[in-house]
């Protein structure tokens, strides 16, 4: 059981003390959550989102020529659909009456720093992946897959300039608030941003005109794209690398030597995916292909398994010819306006704190010894909207 709540002097006035403090330690978090197009939901309006864009009409030096005289057909104006379903989540703690009494710290207001952080960091995950599912994806260094790419394939400016060359050709719209310049935005990781920085034409923002404002987060700019760093970009890990138990002879099943991680066991649960054993390519059984009690793998084969047989999957970066380790991936994100869109009720996701002081609970806590504070998203997230205007590098690091 959690016991790190003091919910002594809950006020009103604590309680929007309290909520201030959660949605700033929240926002702290928001770095791919803040680009998108914002969509609030109305009550009682269902649970599911449309958005919608006109979609361009076709120039044609033949078709918009004009006949002396005669008018012509009028054009129909039609537009794209993208729907998204949102979701809630949440968090709490529980307090004893005991460290109410003892506790030296604010807890109140460090739980609520805590939570802030914790579903801020759910919320820019949310939105990170759903940017990072587009098939708009550029592979570095000329690669065609993913699986191509190892430790050499890292981010250059020359990417960057094929990003931007794609975005162009696709008539992106770039960012132009606040009086800035036109520009895309790029959000990338510490580790990307340290392969570009040490190119002569990359411009820091400290060498910025004082007049100009910036992003919380951005670090630069470079070919018309600003700079946004992320401690929470997509990464994409092999996600299975175990081994075989016990030797098997002619059977379906196996099973895993260590205990599965939540990623193995999500992957080893889709019946179908492709997996990998030796040297050897299988497929998982189409149905209940995990056993989490007993840690079994089913395949969709009889075969014939040595114990401590390498058992891995190839959805990620190029595989170390002896180990079968595979490369880690890096997603960096290059967007115009409009890319991609959020929920964001409230500016913030409709996140919100509960604070249930001690005997609140009535007969479910007959002696008062227990006190909640929680965080809520009341509704939240995120979809692509154009695919054309936002392209995903995939690449790898420099160590």
């Amino acid at each position: 059981m959690n016991t790190t709540i003091n919910t002594s002097a809950t006020t009103s006035l604590n309680k929007t003390f309290y909520d201030r403090q959660l949605l700033e330690s929240a926002r702290t978090r928001f770095v791919h959550a803040k680009f998108g197009q914002k969509r609030p939901i109305p009550k009682h309006s269902g649970k599911r989102v449309e958005f919608r864009r006109w979609n361009l009409f076709e120039p044609s030096i033949v078709g918009n020529k004009l006949e002396e005289g005669v008018t012509p057909k009028g054009q129909s104006l039609a537009q794209s659909k993208y729907e998204a379903q949102v979701e809630q989540y949440g968090a709490y703690v529980e307090v004893s009456d005991l460290l109410d009494m003892t506790a030296y710290d604010q807890v109140i207001a460090d739980s609520a720093e805590l939570l802030g952080e914790q579903l801020g960091t759910v919320v820019e995950w949310i939105t990170r992946d759903a940017m990072s599912s587009g098939n708009n994806v550029q592979y570095a260094g000329g690669a065609l897959r993913r699986s191509e790419l190892n430790q050499k394939s890292i981010l250059t400016v020359d990417e960057l300039r094929k990003a931007v060359r794609t975005l162009k050709k696709a008539k992106a719209r770039p960012y132009c608030d606040d009086g800035r310049k036109p520009h895309f935005v790029c959000i990338c990781s510490p580790e990307a941003t340290y392969d570009l920085q040490s190119d002569p034409l990359w411009q820091d923002v400290s060498k910025y005109s004082n007049a100009e404002q910036i992003y919380s987060g951005e670090i630069g700019r470079l070919f018309g794209v600003v700079f946004v760093e992320s401690t929470e970009t997509k990464l994409f890990t092999q996600s299975v690398y175990n081994e075989v138990n016990s030797a098997t002879t002619n059977s379906a099943v196996f099973t895993l030597k260590n205990a599965p991680t939540e990623q193995e066991a999500a992957y080893l649960s889709k019946g179908g995916n492709p997996i990998r054993i030796g040297e050897k390519a299988y497929q998982l059984a189409a149905t209940n292909p995990f056993d989490p009690e007993n840690n079994t793998v089913t395949l969709s084969q009889a075969v014939s398994l040595a114990a401590g047989a390498q058992v891995y999957s190839d959805d990620a970066g190029a595989l170390d010819a002896d180990t079968h380790k595979a490369c880690a991936v890096h997603s960096t994100v290059v967007f115009g306006k409009d890319a991609y869109g959020v929920i964001d009720v409230e500016g913030a996701g409709a996140l919100q704190t509960i604070i249930k002081p001690h005997g609140s609970s009535g007969a479910a806590d007959p002696l008062n010894q227990r006190a909640t504070i929680g965080a809520k998203v009341a509704a939240y997230t995120a979809v692509v909207l154009n695919d054309l205007w936002l392209v995903r590098i995939e690449h790898t690091v420099s160590e």
